[in-house]
């Protein structure tokens, strides 16, 4: 019982991963993070905040038609005066995917078993990095660079193509008298057309695709992205897809209120969320790799043993199907091997029976390879037959050897007839 139990826990160590396992020696990981991570990622903040809060890249200037609709929507008022205001849609952005992302991590660190968490990351043997604090760092960095590649998308969409919002004419104010508008087929391309605040004027030339929408989108499909692909719920099956189905809503509702307030089109909207998702997708499925851990590898199970090499047996000629003979007549050799078997006892017994054996095999071998001289091997087996007519028994009596039949078959151990 001692035994078994010492080999029970022998085999159940043997079975948990070491603490040397769950390291991973790497030497570039500090030096990628400090010299090329953060570059880029400074290099992106950077670049979105000169397109957001500086005139380096200039609005493309386009025209308008005198008194068009399109345009001629009620100016709205400041972002600030807005149902869906700029504060309130970049702090949900921000705080609901990392509290998310917080929440699912250490929940998962604190379930998971040893074996299934990632490697320690040990780099120059003084840092020491946490699996824990490695996924944290991972996704919250990759939304984060999401998050500014987006804004980056969409104003250089605004940049570039400078369509005007619903509310365009309103915030221009343009003096159709000294325009000349006649007609509102008319169209104007004077830079010098707007009256009115040039602030509100150049706002009101960002239209394409909408940056709010554009946020939103991205930051509710890269949740729940992560919500689906992470969080594991077997008792309930409705409480993913309605955390899903909530977080999607709320960013559509930031496009609804963008419209219904004559901030932006339909298809600025839709072009929006276009951006957004597409980012997050991306950045999910080939940057972080589905937030899939690495997997620490087990063991290597032995290589299985090769199969058994059997003989080959020669296929019969074609149009000769093989069929058994079945076991009714004894052969001549199986007889004189039985025989053999009773009339000899001791080591002498088992010398003529393996050579008995030998001989059958031998015999076997040559009439399945040669099935033409099939009746010279019946005649050959018939003749050594009749040398082992007589056997003596134990009390040296001879035994009557039965007559051979008038036909004798070999048996199916080494015969295969081609009927």
């Amino acid at each position: 019982m001692a035994e078994n139990r010492q080999t029970g826990q022998g085999r159940a160590l043997r079975s948990q991963p070491s603490e040397r396992d769950l390291q991973k020696t790497s030497t570039y990981i500090v030096p990628c993070f400090l010299c090329v991570e953060l570059v880029i990622m400074a290099g992106t903040v950077l670049l979105a905040y000169y397109f957001e809060y500086t005139d380096t890249f200039p609005v493309h200037l386009q025209g308008f038609f005198c008194y068009d609709k399109t345009f001629s929507k009620p100016f709205p008022g400041p972002e600030d005066d807005s149902k869906a205001p700029p504060v309130l849609v970049y702090s949900l952005v921000t705080a609901i995917p990392t509290v998310t992302i917080l929440i699912g991590e250490v929940t998962g660190f604190l379930v998971k078993t040893d074996g299934a968490q990632e490697k320690t990351i040990v780099s120059a043997d003084c840092c020491f990095f946490n699996p824990l604090l490695r996924r944290i760092v991972r996704f919250l960095g990759v939304y984060s660079f999401g998050l500014f590649t987006t804004t980056i998308f969409a104003n250089a969409g605004q940049v570039v193509t400078g369509n005007q919002t619903p509310h365009f004419l309103s915030a221009c104010k343009p003096n159709y008298t000294a325009l000349g508008c006649q007609s509102p087929l008319q169209y104007i391309s004077e830079r010098r057309a707007c009256t009115g605040n040039p602030y509100l004027v150049a706002s009101a030339r960002k239209s394409f695709p909408s940056k709010d929408a554009a946020l939103s989108f991205y930051s509710a499909v890269y949740t729940v992205m992560y919500i689906t692909l992470v969080f594991g719920t077997k008792g309930t099956r409705l409480t993913k897809p309605t955390l899903c189905l909530l977080l999607v809503s709320l960013a559509v509702l930031v496009g609804v209120v963008r419209v219904t307030e004559h901030r932006n089109h339909w298809s600025d909207v839709l072009a929006g969320f276009l951006t957004g998702g597409a980012i997050a997708a991306f950045l999910v499925s080939c940057v972080i790799n589905n937030f899939k851990p690495t997997q620490l590898a087990g063991p290597v199970p032995p290589p299985p043993p090769p199969p058994p090499q059997h003989s080959q047996r020669q296929d019969p000629p074609l149009g000769m199907p093989l069929v058994s003979l079945p076991r009714v007549v004894e052969s001549p050799l199986e007889k004189l091997s039985g025989l053999q078997v009773r009339g000899r006892g001791g080591s002498e017994g088992e010398e003529e029976e393996e050579a008995a054996e030998e001989v059958l095999l031998r015999e076997g071998a040559r009439v399945s390879n040669d099935p033409t001289g099939l009746l010279s091997q019946i005649q050959h087996c018939n003749t050594q037959l009749q040398g082992y007519r007589t056997l003596r028994s134990h009390d040296h009596q001879p035994i009557p050897s039965p007559a051979p039949p008038d036909v004798l078959l070999p048996s199916r151990r080494c015969l295969t007839s081609s009927v």
